[in-house]
């Protein structure tokens, strides 16, 4: 019974995970052009910027959970197995898949367009999957390896 409550507590912890870098990527893409977006709108502006923004961050949460699954099942399977529970570690490999997933393995290399501003972009990238990371130990990376 307890290998299986720690797995559903695996997933669930993943599925927060994905909501959370979905939340904050969508918050740090689109906050700074977001008032900008929606003055058309007029009166009913605010109902329909919530409305975007929780749809955005839906479907935001669903293309990470597709993306990352398997790199994420790879880094979880080694987190349990090592019985690694610090936070600190979860932030740092969170940051770090999320840039390679964005930019592949050679994100340091990456050229962008004229128009991009790729620091910025990277900036969002690793906050993103920096609490990702977080919202994982909170549910499930604290208590890694305690299965054994």
């Amino acid at each position: 019974m307890t290998a299986l409550f720690r797995i559903t507590m695996m997933f669930v912890g993943y599925v927060w995970a994905c909501i959370a870098a979905s939340l904050v990527l969508a918050l740090g893409t689109l906050t700074p052009e977001w008032n900008d977006l929606f003055n058309s709108f007029g009166p009913q502006s605010h109902e329909v910027q919530s409305a975007a923004m929780w749809t955005i961050v839906g479907l935001g949460a669903f293309m990470i959970f597709v993306v990352g699954f398997l790199p994420t099942l790879l880094v979880i399977v080694i987190t349990e197995g090592f019985a690694l529970r610090s936070i600190v570690v979860y932030g740092v490999i969170g940051g770090a898949l999320a840039l390679a997933m964005a930019y592949g393995l050679d994100f340091a290399g990456y050229r962008a367009p004229a128009d991009v501003d790729i620091a910025r972009q990277r900036e969002v990238f690793a906050a993103a999957g920096i609490a990702g990371g977080l919202v994982y130990w909170l549910f499930a990376g604290r208590r890694a390896g305690l299965w054994k």
